[in-house]
């Protein structure tokens, strides 16, 4: 049998509830073809809600507590086992087009980046490297999201190539010139977007891996719809924020949560306390502001339209995957290629007052969209409830290939589940997040009914009751009744931290 393709399609920050064939309000006719000729996982989760930690599980099949990537800011480490290696030794080409996001914006002797300035913006040195990078021997890379300064990398080579010779105006300072103040409407053309890149430098790679006869793992890798809230014409407008449903804040849930859920509802909240390391949390900052670009508070207005804005940004995206999509059916390749997409984590746009993302482990933050194509092998047309997650990608994709799962990955082969002849891989999954050394701590179990968070070295935490209180309005940890409940659980944690610990070798003698 010929062993598939694998085509990895990510996006950034995106809620797992915005895929238009679950949501009438949205239109992502290109997702919804996935859904209709794949599966969908309804409970699919993220093992970090921040990119670095989540992405760098995606490569190595493990933990952000595992591989040593624990929070923006640090870096994939390159001693690290990636899954690339594994599929290059077994003859299959591997790329990586667009965001990697596995190394900081800062670089020092002891942890160089690649991703950091001045190197990020070096753009002779990018006309020169193409690989190997963690595992993929062909990279083409870019490290801002919108307009943000970072711009550089392989995809401000490309905008120069395609005859825009005045991109700088479309960015920050102090890159570019672009009014840090403006908002909702990028005025970078279309034909110059990332999206427009990433779809077009994938179809190129599909095209000369079917020229070749070659297999492939390839990662489509894009960046909306994470802020900042930006999106060229006529993507801008394409949905009326007054038809929209908007999420609120409902008054009171947070009195029963930890002290931080609440400090975000202030004017002016002190988390000095929490903050260590000087650098800034995501999340810790008070939710009544939008603080991409220009700060400012935010009414009822703005928060319908950046809603809008979200949306207008995932539908934008949903037109380019659909590019890529249609490459493999134009090349012949889509019935040998499984399709996986999902995104690195959730986001929040208005649900329990929240904006962006932070220490908040609600499903709207670390749930996520994922839906699995395998023509004749993964049923099409099905919602399942099985639980996912990303530490289980890598495992799952090297069984396809028959390729030996490395000891050291902590994840679970979820083949039999995606091929629907097995109900469930894994009655559980973790969430970490470990933003500062010692005070922002917490990880959470969650089954297929309940939900708790722990934080290191607090005696609060949060329970909650997925089945009667989906939108995790009523937080039982403190409830004399939910005491058993509470116990029960956390012993569960215990063994799946007990369980999920790595075994680099198989014990093989008895001393």
């Amino acid at each position: 049998m010929k062993k598939p393709n694998i085509l990895l399609i990510t996006s950034d920050q995106q809620h797992w509830n915005t895929i238009g064939a679950f949501q009438s309000e949205l239109r992502t006719p290109n997702l919804d073809r996935l859904v209709r000729e794949g599966t969908a996982f309804s409970r699919a989760y993220c093992p970090n809600p921040t990119c670095t930690p989540s992405r760098s599980s995606i490569i190595t099949g493990m933990y952000p507590s595992q591989h040593g990537a624990w929070t923006l800011g640090t870096k994939l480490l390159e001693d690290r086992h990636c899954v690339g290696d594994d599929f290059t030794a077994d003859g299959c080409r591997t790329a990586l087009i667009g965001k990697a996001h596995f190394q900081p914006l800062r670089s020092t002797d002891e942890y160089p980046s690649m991703e950091a300035y001045p190197m990020l913006q070096d753009l002779d040195l990018w006309r020169l490297f193409e690989g190997p990078f963690y595992g993929f021997e062909h990279v083409e890379l870019a490290r801002n999201h919108t307009n943000e300064s970072h711009v550089g990398q392989h995809y401000a080579l490309w905008m120069e190539e395609k005859g825009c010779k005045n991109w700088r105006d479309y960015f920050l300072p102090p890159t570019g010139t672009m009014d840090p103040g403006a908002t909702y409407k990028w005025p970078i053309p279309e034909e110059y977007h990332y999206n427009t890149w990433i779809a077009e430098r994938s179809g190129a790679l599909l095209e000369q891996y079917a020229e070749d006869g070659d297999s492939f793992f390839l990662w489509s890798s894009f960046f909306d719809p994470h802020p900042e809230y930006l999106v060229p014409e006529p993507w801008d407008t394409m949905y009326d924020p007054e038809q929209l449903t908007i999420p609120q804040l409902t008054p009171g849930e947070h009195d029963r949560n930890p002290p931080h859920f609440g400090k975000t509802q202030e004017e002016q909240p002190d988390f000095s306390g929490l903050l260590e390391s000087g650098y800034g949390v995501h999340g810790y900052r008070s939710h009544l502001y939008y603080e991409y670009g220009n700060k400012f508070k935010l009414t009822d207005d703005d928060r319908k339209k950046l809603v809008a804005v979200y949306y207008g940004m995932i539908s934008m995206m949903d037109k380019y995957i659909g590019r890529i999509l249609d490459k493999l059916d134009e090349l012949g390749l889509a019935d040998n290629t499984i399709v996986v997409f999902t995104s690195d984590h959730g986001h929040f746009f208005g649900q329990h007052g929240l904006q962006a993302k932070g220490g908040f482990h609600y499903e709207d933050l670390i749930r996520i969209p994922f839906i699995v194509r395998y023509p004749g092998h993964v049923p099409a047309g099905v919602q399942s409830g099985a639980i996912q997650s990303l530490v289980d990608l890598a495992p799952t994709l090297l069984s396809y290939r028959g390729i030996p799962v490395p000891h050291g990955m902590t994840g679970v082969n979820q083949r039999e589940v995606w091929e629907g002849t097995k109900p469930q891989a894994r009655d559980h999954a973790i969430v970490e997040f470990r933003h500062e050394p010692t005070t922002i701590h917490q990880k959470t179990y969650v089954n297929d009914r309940y939900k708790i968070t722990v934080y290191f070295n607090q005696t609060y935490g949060e329970l909650f009751d997925l089945r009667d209180d989906p939108h995790e309005l009523h937080n039982l940890w403190d409830d004399p009744d939910s005491a058993n409940l509470k116990t029960t659980l956390l012993l569960k944690y215990v063994w799946a931290e007990l369980g999920k610990e790595p075994m680099p070798m198989p014990r093989i003698w008895h001393a």
